[in-house]
């Protein structure tokens, strides 16, 4: 097993941490043109039940 031979300095753990950022989640809206409701691309409509212009779940 890898053991570091050196302890790594605060700074150069800081700089590789700092990458560790939380991103936005991207949001689309409904392609029902009723409901226009913001969702994640590629899910149901929890609002509506609707996918690509059809109804998938009853709601």
């Amino acid at each position: 097993m890898a053991v570091p031979k050196r302890k790594m300095s605060r700074s150069n753990t800081h700089a590789r941490r700092s990458q560790w950022k939380a991103t936005v989640p991207t949001l689309a809206p409904c392609s029902n043109k009723a409901c226009g409701e913001l969702k994640p691309p590629h899910i149901t409509c929890p609002n509506c039940g609707q996918y690509d212009g059809r109804q998938v779940v009853g709601v």
